[in-house]
């Protein structure tokens, strides 16, 4: 695996455990700042914006200027972001905000400069990623879903252990943590564009956009699926919070293994995961939709992760293989962006689908893998390559 795919995996961990650090005190914290319910949402909301529409731009950047600047510039925005918030809730804290103020100065910092400059780890590692070999690729695709998957099993533990003597001790340690990933990057990066890959066979536009909307639809069921798994966690009252963290560590980990253990033993190319995902997907949203219990809840997102993990690999690997080698930063961005867009669809949809009947959002996660499955099954011209 090449370098600084090794150091971008840190800081990609690194900062995404930062990201889930802060999800636990989130809650709370917004009763502390008076933020209302709708308030709390359109943080969220612009923090996925911000994701979306930063993505493509990081890659093309990337592209253009290479590594050190563009993750230089994307670290320092996320530091800025996360030292902001932390001091705009010390304020807070000790009264000498208003809550109007207060709502202002969590999107712009917590929300737009954190959204935006985080992004620009995930579009970097898979760049890098894109200018392995052909043989390695889905490997190097997939071990950089793993670590982001990885980071949100561990950021909301830590934050919630951190959380236990104040609300205000995972606001300071996360801007620590991202100065010294930021310092890290700058001495350990060595200027300069990313390295070519080997020369790949290339497909065609339309084989590229049924590549992407796979993407997509897998992304959409995943969001769909954890809406609908977080709220039956509590409308069943089976343990409350102890059900919904065993139930959402299950979907995290589950990713987690597909893509960073079983992508890399299994070693299939990017088309065939395309098409073994989706049908597994499928499988794991009938038994969610059909089976009630939380033991087979568990049991549905745990076939769901393997599916989906599978198919979301494949997407990936697959769209760096289709493009160019001066394009890959593009794509990545592309990438990133596609996952950040069904994080603003997903969860609006799934909610107002839930409030219809419980089993609506598995339901709509099933259409969603179905069309991916679909979307498969016209064989994409992606080259053979094995992981």
């Amino acid at each position: 695996m090449p370098r600084p795919l090794v150091l971008l995996l840190i800081a990609l961990l690194g900062m995404f455990t930062v990201q889930h650090l802060l999800a636990p005190t989130l809650g709370p914290l917004s009763l502390q700042l008076d933020l209302t319910g709708s308030q709390l949402g359109l943080v969220f909301t612009v923090a996925s914006v911000s994701v979306t529409v930063a993505s493509p731009l990081w890659g093309l950047a990337l592209d253009a200027f290479g590594l050190r600047p563009v993750l230089a510039a994307g670290l320092g925005l996320s530091l800025v972001g996360l030292a902001g918030f932390a001091a705009a809730s010390t304020l807070v804290a000790d009264e000498t905000l208003t809550p109007e103020l207060t709502f202002v100065l969590a999107l712009v910092f917590r929300s737009f400069l954190v959204g935006a400059g985080i992004a620009v780890l995930p579009v970097a590692a898979l760049a890098v990623a894109g200018t392995t070999h052909e043989a390695w690729r889905t490997t190097a695709v997939g071990v950089v879903g793993a670590v982001q998957g990885l980071a949100g099993v561990i950021g909301p533990f830590l934050g919630g252990v951190l959380a236990i003597g104040s609300l205000l001790v995972p606001l300071f340690v996360a801007p620590a943590i991202a100065l010294v990933l930021l310092i890290a990057v700058l001495v350990a990066v060595q200027p300069g564009k990313l390295a070519n890959p080997q020369p790949m066979v290339r497909t065609q536009p339309g084989d590229l956009a049924r590549v992407f909307g796979i993407g997509f639809l897998a992304h959409l069921a995943l969001g769909l699926v954890s809406v609908a798994a977080t709220l039956l966690a509590f409308d069943r009252r089976d343990g409350g919070i102890l059900a919904l963290t065993a139930l959402a560590f299950v979907l995290g980990i589950g990713l987690v293994v597909t893509q960073g253990v079983l992508v890399p033993v299994l070693r299939w190319p990017a088309d065939r995961l395309l098409r073994v995902g989706p049908p597994i997907a499928v499988a794991g949203c009938v038994i969610l939709a059909a089976v009630p219990g939380t033991s087979a809840t568990a049991l549905a997102l745990l076939v769901l992760a393997v599916g989906l993990g599978f198919a979301l690999t494949g997407f990936a690997a697959a769209a760096s293989l289709g493009v160019g080698p001066h394009r890959q930063g593009l794509v990545a961005g592309s990438v990133n962006a596609t996952a950040g867009l069904s994080t603003l669809i997903g969860p609006a949809v799934g909610g107002a689908l839930y409030s219809l009947t419980p089993v609506a959002p598995m339901i709509a996660a099933g259409v969603a893998a179905v069309l991916a499955a679909g979307l498969a099954l016209m064989a994409p011209r992606v080259p053979q390559s094995s992981a």
